[in-house]
C-alpha cells in the first residue's frame, strides 16, 4: 500500500491498535517537551506515577512562559523544575534561553520522530518533518515514563503548494489563508500534510510558522516533508547527522486535497477576536495602530527579525506606536546582536523584551484602552492581551513593521524593495543555557516552594450523576475563557486550589463561588468547546470545583482528552436540538451512567422541566476505563501495581 508521510511515521511508531482512520492507536513517543506554565503540574504528575527516570530518547523542560518575577511563585516553580529535571533525567532550558518551540526546532527536532509537548503549539516541529502534537501535561508525563500516547487516527489533508511567494508575502500569510478557508474548526480530526512543488521554496523557519498555527485550525498536527531545505537548516545548526529524507509515496492517498498557488497570495491579517477572521491587509488599510508586537513562537526566528530590522533601518517608528520585539531564542538574540541588526531595531525606537512568550501569553505589553494592537502571534482571543475589551490583529512581521512605521495598517508592498534575507550557512551554536541532567539523579533533592501543592485526586466514577447546570455557553469557547492566562493567574499554575478561583471568571465572575456552593455540577456548551491551549488546568481546576460532566455539541481534541484525564465525563448531544432543552440553573440527572458509557449512549433527565435529552460519547474503551477509575493518574497507578 502506498503511504502518505503521516502514515509512514505513525506506522513506524505504532505500539497498539490498527493505523486506520478513526481507530484509536497508541504510538511510541521519542521526545517530550514541557514549559513552566504547564510543566510544574506535569512533573508533579510524573512523580505521582512513581517512575524513577524518563524513558524517552529526549525530554526537555523549558522556562519561557512565567518569566515575570513579581513575587516568589514563578522563581520557585523554576527552581522546582530544574531540580526535578536533574532528578528524572530531563534536559533543562534555563530562563532566557528562549521559547520552547523555537529552541526545540533549532536544537532537538528530528525528522521522522514523534514529539508530545504540554503546549498546543508543539506542532511547530512539524516544520522539520516530525509528528509533533500538543497534549495535556498528564499525557506528557505518561509519555515521559515510556507509556504510549493514544489518539484516534485522524484523516489526512494534503495541502498542495505550487508557485512561489511574491515579495512582501510571508509564510504567515499561508497559514492565515488556510484559516480564512477552513476556520478554527476546519482542522478538527485532521492532520495537515503539506506538499507540492512550492514546498521546496519555503525554509524551515517559514514552514515552522505554518505548522505552529495549524493549532488554530484545530488540527491534530501539521507537517512538511524532510528535504534539502530541512538538511540545509540542520547543517546550519551543526546537526546534519539528524537529517534523513522523508516524503510520501508518489501516489499516496489523502481524504482531502487543498490547492494553494503561492504566487497568488498577498499579505493577510486576522481581525479581532478570532484567528480565522482573516481578510487581505489591503481591505482594511488606514486603520490607526497604537501598538505593534513582534515575536512569539510563531514569528521570532532569525529570518523574521532580520527582515524586520532591514525594514526599520534608518527610519523611526511612528510617534503613536509603541513597538516591542522579542527574539525567539538566545541563538537568535546573539546572532542579531553580533551582526548589528539589533542596533537597527533599537535605533528605530523599538523596545526589546527577553526571549520568552511575553505578551503572547499576557505577560506584559497590554495595549491601551480601545487601542489597535498588531501582533505576529498565533492567537487573538478576546482579553488575551491583558486589556478587556481589546482590538488585537494577527499578521506577518512584514505587515507589523509596515504599521509600526506608518502608524496605521498598511499593505507592506507599498514600502518598496523587499529586503533580501537568507538562511545563514551557520548559526551560532552555544548551548550553555541548556543543563544536561546527571547520569544518575537519585541523590538530587527536589526543591518545592510553598505555592507548589499536590495534584488533586478524584474518586472513581459513580453510576449516577446529578446536580445543577452551573453554566451554559455558546460556540468556540476557548481555554482562555475557561482558565485565563496572564500575569495575575499564571503564577498559580502549581496551586490548583488557588487557580480554581479564576475558572470561567471572564464569562461569569460568580462561577467559582456558585460551583463550590452547589457542590459542583454540569457545564453545557456549543461547538468546538475547549479550543486553544493545551492547558490541562482548564479541566483540572473545574474538576477541583466539582464539575461532573461537560455536555456540548462538539469538543476540541486536546481539551476532550484533558477532561478524560481528570475524570470529568465529556458528553455530546445526539441531536444538537438537545442544547435548547437545557437552561442554566436547571437540575440535571444521569442514571445508569457506567453502562451508558460502555454503550456510547446516555440519557439525561432535566428534572426541572421533565424533558429527556439523548447524549452520546466519543470515548474509546480505554478512555471509558480511565473515566471510571477517576482519571488517568488513578488508571495509570492501577496498571502499574
Amino acid at each position: 500500500m502506498k503511504q502518505n508521510l503521516v502514515q509512514k511515521i505513525l506506522e513506524d511508531h505504532l505500539i497498539d491498535g490498527k493505523c486506520e482512520t478513526g481507530e484509536e492507536i497508541g504510538i511510541r513517543i521519542d521526545q517530550t517537551l514541557t514549559q513552566d506554565a504547564t510543566g510544574t503540574m506535569a512533573f508533579l504528575q510524573f512523580e505521582a506515577i512513581g517512575i524513577d527516570r524518563v524513558r524517552t530518547k529526549r525530554s526537555v523542560s523549558y522556562i519561557d512562559h512565567n518569566m515575570l518575577q513579581t513575587s516568589f511563585e514563578n522563581p520557585d516553580d523554576h527552581r522546582y523544575l530544574q531540580s526535578a529535571a536533574a532528578r528524572f533525567g530531563v534536559y533543562f532550558s534555563r530562563p532566557g534561553n528562549g521559547i520552547c518551540h523555537q529552541v526545540h526546532l533549532e536544537r532537538f527536532a528530528v525528522p521522522g520522530a514523534t514529539l508530545t509537548g504540554s503546549d498546543s503549539h508543539t506542532p511547530t516541529a512539524g516544520g522539520m518533518g516530525m509528528i509533533a502534537m500538543g497534549a495535556g501535561g498528564l499525557d506528557v508525563a505518561v509519555a515521559m515514563g515510556g507509556g504510549a500516547y493514544y489518539l484516534k487516527v485522524p484523516k489526512v489533508m494534503r495541502v498542495n503548494l505550487t508557485g512561489q511567494l511574491q515579495p512582501w508575502v510571508a509564510g504567515k500569510d499561508i497559514i492565515l489563508e488556510m484559516l480564512r478557508r477552513l476556520t478554527v474548526k476546519g482542522g478538527v480530526g485532521w492532520i495537515v500534510e503539506y506538499g507540492g512543488s512550492g514546498v521546496g521554496t519555503l525554509t524551515v523557519p517559514e514552514r515552522a510558522t505554518i505548522t505552529n498555527m495549524g493549532a488554530e485550525l484545530g488540527a491534530t498536527t501539521s507537517l512538511f516533508p524532510s528535504d534539502e531545505q530541512t538538511r540545509r537548516f540542520l547543517i546550519a545548526q551543526d546537526r546534519e547527522s539528524d537529517w534523513r529524507e522523508l516524503k510520501p509515496d508518489g501516489d499516496a492517498e489523502y481524504e482531502e486535497t487543498i490547492e494553494i498557488d503561492l504566487s497568488e497570495l498577498e499579505p493577510m491579517i486576522a481581525q479581532p477576536s478570532m484567528p480565522d477572521r482573516v481578510v487581505k491587509v489591503s481591505e482594511i488599510e488606514g486603520l490607526p495602530v497604537h501598538q505593534v508586537c513582534v515575536g512569539s513562537c510563531t514569528n521570532s526566528s532569525y529570518m523574521d527579525l532580520t527582515r524586520v530590522a532591514a525594514i526599520l533601518k534608518g527610519k523611526t517608528i511612528h510617534p503613536r506606536v509603541s513597538m516591542t520585539l522579542g527574539p525567539g531564542s538566545k541563538q537568535v538574540f546573539q546572532m542579531i546582536s553580533q551582526e548589528g541588526t539589533l542596533s537597527d531595531i533599537i535605533a528605530a525606537g523599538a523596545r526589546i523584551i527577553e526571549s520568552g512568550c511575553g505578551p503572547c501569553i499576557g505577560m506584559g505589553q497590554a495595549p491601551p484602552t480601545g487601542a489597535v494592537t498588531l501582533r505576529t502571534f498565533n492567537r487573538n482571543f478576546a482579553g488575551r492581551t491583558g486589556t478587556s475589551p481589546d482590538r488585537s490583529y494577527l499578521c506577518s512581521p512584514e505587515t507589523a513593521a509596515a504599521a509600526a512605521l506608518t502608524g496605521e495598517i498598511t499593505d507592506p508592498r507599498k514600502l518598496g524593495e523587499y529586503p533580501s534575507v537568507k538562511l545563514p550557512e551557520k548559526f551560532i551554536i552555544n548551548d550553555n543555557m541548556i543543563v544536561v541532567p546527571p547520569e544518575d539523579g537519585r541523590d538530587v533533592e527536589i526543591i518545592r516552594g510553598p505555592n507548589i501543592k499536590p495534584v488533586p485526586a478524584k474518586d472513581p466514577l459513580p453510576d449516577v450523576l446529578e446536580g445543577e447546570l452551573l453554566l451554559k455557553v455558546e460556540d468556540d469557547i476557548t481555554t482562555d475563557h475557561i482558565m485565563p492566562a496572564g500575569a495575575k493567574i499564571l503564577p498559580l499554575r502549581s496551586n490548583i486550589p488557588a487557580i480554581s478561583e479564576h475558572v470561567f471568571v471572564r464569562v461569569d465572575e460568580t462561577f467559582p463561588t456558585r460551583a463550590k456552593a452547589a457542590g459542583g455540577g454540569f457545564i453545557v456548551g456549543g461547538l468546538n468547546y475547549g479550543q486553544g491551549s493545551s492547558r490541562e488546568h482548564a479541566a483540572l481546576a473545574p474538576m477541583y470545583l466539582g464539575i461532573k460532566a461537560v455536555i456540548v455539541k462538539s469538543f476540541a481534541r486536546i481539551h476532550f482528552s484533558n477532561l478524560v484525564n481528570f475524570g470529568i465525563v465529556p458528553l455530546e448531544f445526539a441531536d444538537t436540538a438537545g442544547y435548547n432543552k437545557l437552561n442554566q440553573g436547571d437540575n440535571l440527572k444521569i442514571t445508569n451512567l457506567l453502562k451508558g458509557l460502555d454503550e456510547g449512549k446516555v440519557i439525561l433527565t432535566n428534572e426541572t422541566t421533565g424533558s429527556k435529552v439523548d447524549l452520546v460519547t466519543a470515548l474509546s474503551a480505554r478512555q471509558v476505563e480511565i473515566i471510571k477509575a477517576g482519571g488517568m493518574l488513578a488508571y495509570t497507578k492501577g496498571k502499574n501495581q
